[in-house]
């Protein structure tokens, strides 16, 4: 990216609109910086000091792996005292614009006193949280779900203080499992890859296996120490 983190912070949003609770345990939120809004759906958890954003593909919207994952999990790691910020893109084929709604989602929950975040990226998303914990200090671990290569160049400034988990279906017709493998080539330690055998972009077909192992990932690593 052109910019800094710290002129990035510059930009975050100064206005912060909530609506009320909806039946599925999330806040609608409505974030503003400049002339930009974007919208997140945010689960919060009591005395909460830990989070997770989670952002999907170039589809948009609220696009979800793996059967549902995102909210599924959202709801579940309130349990644990884990907060969730779910968002949505403005311009979901925009990489550069994409890293910075994240980066505005970032800026939030550090407002609420979050103190470490996890960030899940899905397909392009993927390449969007990568590039924004390289900009973010607060960021403790990175989990991407069938990423794509392009615009994962920044993985190795994750090393000694985030870590990095890699999923990939080795029959994904979408993004080649060769992508998350180039990308686990690339980053530095801490990092792990699993493939699924047979399993498709969306991971649909393991679902469970997956839900599994980005709950257990996401607790390990965010109450772990530094690295």
């Amino acid at each position: 990216m052109r910019s800094t983190y710290h002129e990035l912070l510059e930009m975050m949003p100064q206005q912060v609109e909530q609506g009320e609770q909806q039946p599925e345990g999330y806040y609608p939120l409505k974030l503003t910086m400049d002339e930009a809004v974007i919208h997140g759906r945010y689960y919060p958890a009591e005395q909460a000091r830990q989070a997770a954003i989670w952002v999907g593909g170039v589809g948009g919207d609220w696009d979800s792996p793996a059967q549902d994952l995102y909210p599924l999990l959202c709801h579940e790691l309130t349990k644990a005292g884990i907060a969730s910020l779910r968002i949505r893109y403005r311009q979901p084929t925009d990489l550069e614009a994409s890293i910075m709604d994240v980066l505005a989602g970032v800026r939030y929950l550090q407002d609420q006193g979050i103190e470490t975040i996890a960030l899940i990226g899905h397909s392009f998303g993927g390449a969007v949280v990568i590039q924004a914990a390289a900009q973010s200090l607060t960021v403790r671990t990175v989990v991407t779900l069938a990423t794509q290569s392009y615009g994962t160049e920044a993985v190795p400034e994750l090393a000694t203080r985030c870590s990095l988990l890699l999923l990939h279906g080795t029959a994904d017709p979408i993004l080649p499992f060769h992508c998350s493998e180039q990308v686990h080539q690339r980053a530095l330690d801490p990092k792990q890859l699993i493939l699924y055998p047979d399993a498709g972009h969306r991971l649909d077909e393991v679902a469970d296996q997956v839900y599994l192992t980005v709950h257990g990932w996401l607790l390990e690593q965010l109450n772990s120490e530094l690295f």
